[in-house]
């Protein structure tokens, strides 16, 4: 029986706080920091798993044309990627032999292995993820990833409600779709600057080193700090009127 049904819901039992608060199990037994660096990288999992929330809302809203409740699902993805950059901030507490003292209880795990992260890129916009050679991908990880990779994505539900000709106009943030273009780059450029945040923040512990799970490190991380879902957006902001 669900002990929810018999007894008074308590803020406690609500946010199922006991099973919540027990999920930070550091592996190195005198490491202090490995604590700090376990809640922050579940922050941002639990973060991760509200974006597509909202995301989701707003692509679905985009194809039924209602783009008023798209854009403040939207706003409120970048107000989440504020929080994200905030949470990386207090990784930058740590010194470099505060991490060095655990890093090797990491063992082949590593941030690029977050299906939630890769979930996001997915939904926004890109699709060169091949999902095959992740083989660290769980069976449950793999098939909503897949699904992802077939769904329309943020940028398909904005092209569905945008007619051929306003879409110099739009692209520009001008006319009726403006606002919802404007919203689109918010969520691009709130995504952007967490990835080079991210950069500075490993670097800061590593350096030019290898990263975790045999990764190049900053390097990988420095090539993709460039990418961004909707080109044709940025593109049309420096085009001549």
């Amino acid at each position: 029986m669900n002990p929810t049904t018999t007894t008074t819901l308590t803020y406690g039992t609500y946010l199922r706080l006991p099973q919540l608060l027990d999920q930070q199990l550091p592996q190195a037994a005198a490491a202090h920091d490995e604590h700090l660096f376990i809640t922050v990288h579940q922050v941002h999992e639990l973060w991760f798993k509200q974006l597509l929330v909202e995301l989701t809302d707003a692509r679905d809203r985009m194809l039924a044309g209602e783009n008023a409740v798209a854009v403040r699902r939207l706003r409120r993805c970048r107000e989440i990627e504020r929080a994200l950059l905030d949470a990386l901030t207090l990784l930058d507490t740590m010194a470099p032999g505060d991490f060095e003292a655990f890093r090797g209880a990491l063992g082949t795990a590593s941030g690029g292995q977050s299906a939630q992260f890769h979930e996001i890129e997915a939904l926004s916009a890109r699709r060169d993820h091949r999902t095959r050679p992740m083989r660290w991908l769980t069976a449950a990880e793999r098939a909503r990833l897949d699904r992802r990779l077939l769904e329309p994505t943020l940028w398909d539900g904005f092209l569905a409600g945008l007619p051929q000709a306003g879409r110099a106009a739009a692209f520009r943030g001008e006319g009726p779709l403006g606002e919802l273009a404007d919203a689109l780059l918010g969520h691009d450029e709130g995504w952007a600057l967490w990835r080079a945040r991210h950069v500075r923040v490993v670097e800061r512990q590593i350096g030019k080193g290898r990263g975790t799970a045999g990764s190049s490190g900053v390097a990988y991380l420095r090539e993709r700090t460039g990418e961004r879902f909707f080109p044709q957006l940025w593109e049309a902001r420096g085009a001549v009127l």
